[in-house]
């Protein structure tokens, strides 16, 4: 079986978008499976993971980064910069691994195109991130950020730790397919249909950072963590390219 990690760059089609991210992080919670089976729609299950504890948990994961030169493959000259966070679980649909977002966080007027155009669980907000890096590594990480629903306090202090293997999973390779390369995604559009798009990139160089305050609103109101609880992990790199595939497809 090929690996995630052979999938050829995709020839780009002018609706696909090609964007740098930049302050990328994934900052991972463990659940309980059951409570996140309850926010899942039918034919979706949680990826299950036991830890060196003992417990069963699945993993849901804040990706917040700023979108540097965010353009449509057909428009190259129109680039666009604001900053951004996905809310994601990992999941089967099928018995194939993948995705499920909860929804989007986007700081640009931009926002509503996507919203309404293609029915994406995409909400406004204001974002301040404020980081500082030298060469591969940041000296400061923090983000503040405000959104219906989904506000954010995040602060990070670097380490030389690569992401290697992080509790719950076998080895690195294991840990890096799950968390840091799910090529395809599903969501519930506003519409209340069945949504799905794909991404494309290189594998992630990441390194592991220590946390030091966590807030993400959304996962408290989908009762999935409680107020001040503790990270599993959290990932950063400086800056990597994404192909984004568009239009999303109904399922």
């Amino acid at each position: 079986m090929d690996s995630v990690f052979s999938i050829p760059r995709p020839q780009c089609k002018w609706s696909d978008v090609i964007t740098t991210l930049a302050d990328f992080a994934i900052v991972t919670y463990t659940v309980d499976p059951e409570r996140l089976a309850k926010c899942l729609p039918d034919g979706f299950e949680p990826d299950v993971y036991q830890l060196t504890d003992g417990s069963n948990v699945a993993f849901v994961s804040a990706v917040p980064f700023r979108d540097l030169d965010f353009r449509f493959a057909g428009a190259d000259w129109a680039r666009f910069s604001f900053g951004q966070t996905n809310y994601r679980a990992y999941v089967r649909y099928r018995g194939q691994r993948c995705v499920w977002f909860f929804g989007t966080s986007l700081a640009t007027l931009f926002v509503n195109i996507p919203r309404y155009l293609w029915q994406l669980p995409w909400h406004p907000a204001k974002m301040n991130f404020a980081t500082e890096w030298q060469a591969d590594h940041f000296t400061k990480y923090q983000l503040s950020s405000t959104s219906p629903g989904a506000n954010v306090e995040l602060s990070m202090v670097s380490t030389d730790i690569p992401a290697g293997t992080l509790d719950g999973f076998m080895n690195d390779e294991e840990t890096a397919e799950v968390l840091t390369h799910p090529l395809v995604g599903y969501f519930r559009r506003r519409d209340r249909k069945l949504g799905s798009y794909s991404v494309w990139h290189e594998r992630l160089v990441l390194r592991r950072a220590q946390v030091q305050k966590a807030h993400f609103e959304l996962f408290e109101l989908l009762g999935l963590i409680d107020r001040g609880a503790a990270v599993h992990s959290a990932l950063v790199q400086k800056t990597t390219e994404f192909v984004v595939v568009l239009p999303p497809r109904v399922v």
